[in-house]
């Protein structure tokens, strides 16, 4: 009898936790505003795939995504103090390297030199920043910004040789045009991914015979995609643009980001706002207009100390599971993800409309 007892009361626990275990599920494809949330895609992708034929087990790629990174200033003076250059992702690095593919925007040249005031515009990281941030598990990283020419060509061409020994590589900028047009494309899972990256007009653009970034001209990145597209079997474009400190998408990220999804592009991720912006679903394809701060020493607000992190699983159809994980900067150098409360009060500025 005791033992009946105890198989009955079994039963309800494990009811109850399958139970709730639903609820949760059906949570997390009708409200995005919690902890870890998944953004519910396109009703119809079950029938597309049927449509195109395409096999339960086409290659998956997991990507993971984040926003700025800058390694200067209070961020480099935290890796000197602790002797190590890895501090600033070690609450991070565990779920970076659990990716396929790993991307940031890196937003400070490397180059040696003396330290780098607190107050300074001009930005500069030290050369054993490139291990270890493939140590932490980047392997692509946008350079297309305004702050990757801060030490001249000197500081990008050190750049560039500095991820490649590490076994990164860096895109939309280069030693000239064409190297800075071109994609960098990793293949996983018998899958090739490709990136392109570009700044915002005003930044110090490639020439034929001068280093510099890609610039965001429509005309480019039509060519770009079409090039790229015949590389590889999933195409992601990554802008730097917008307004500083501003919640909203300018007209000029808008019409970047819609002309990249027309010309072929499967996803869209932004940054340069410091700020998280809202994701717009767009022919059914996803921009997210700005990831925020992911490692930054702009400790004077609240938005700027926030950032999300992207947990994106791509095929050859495109994006087929999009998740968001709230960063707040601790340390003025460090992220660390927040759940509970905290990290709902960060995902609400997702403020997704689809």
């Amino acid at each position: 009898m005791k033992l009946l007892l105890i198989f009955i009361a079994s039963g309800i626990v494990i009811f109850c936790i399958a139970f709730v275990r639903i609820i949760k599920t059906n949570d997390l494809m009708l409200n995005y505003l919690s902890f870890s949330k998944k953004l519910p895609l396109s009703e119809n992708t079950t029938e597309k795939k049927a449509e195109n034929n395409i096999k339960t087990e086409d290659p998956l790629i997991h990507l993971v995504v984040v926003g700025d990174i800058m390694l200067s200033r209070n961020v480099g003076q935290k890796m000197l103090k602790y002797k190590d250059y890895q501090y600033p992702f070690l609450a991070t690095q565990d779920f970076l390297k659990s990716a396929d593919i790993a991307f940031g925007n890196l937003e400070s040249p490397l180059l040696a030199g003396p330290q780098v005031e607190s107050s300074s515009l001009i930005f500069r990281a030290d050369p054993e920043c490139a291990p270890a941030l493939v140590a932490s598990g980047f392997n692509v990283l946008s350079l297309a910004n305004n702050h990757i020419m801060n030490q001249g060509p000197e500081g990008l061409l050190n750049t560039l040789v500095l991820l490649t020994e590490a076994g990164a590589k860096g895109v939309g900028a280069g030693t000239e045009r064409g190297k800075a047009h071109q994609a960098a494309i990793i293949e996983k899972n018998g899958l090739k991914v490709a990136f392109l990256a570009y700044a915002y007009p005003g930044n110090q653009e490639a020439q034929a015979d001068a280093p510099g970034v890609a610039i965001m001209k429509i005309a480019d990145l039509e060519q770009d995609l079409k090039e790229a597209k015949d590389e590889a079997d999933v195409v992601i474009v990554s802008m730097h643009a917008g307004t500083e400190y501003s919640r909203e998408p300018n007209q000029k990220q808008i019409d970047f980001g819609h002309a990249a999804i027309d010309h072929g592009a499967d996803l869209v991720i932004g940054h340069h706002p410091h700020w998280i912006q809202p994701i717009e679903k767009y022919k059914n394809k996803y921009i997210i207009y700005s990831l925020g701060n992911f490692i930054f020493d702009q400790t004077w607000s609240p938005e700027t100390q926030e950032g999300l992190v992207a947990s994106i699983d791509l095929n050859r159809e495109g994006v087929q599971s999009l998740e968001f994980l709230p960063v707040r900067i601790f340390d003025s150098s460090q992220p660390r993800f927040v759940e509970g409360e905290a990290g709902e009060r960060i995902l609400k500025r997702l403020n997704f409309k689809p």
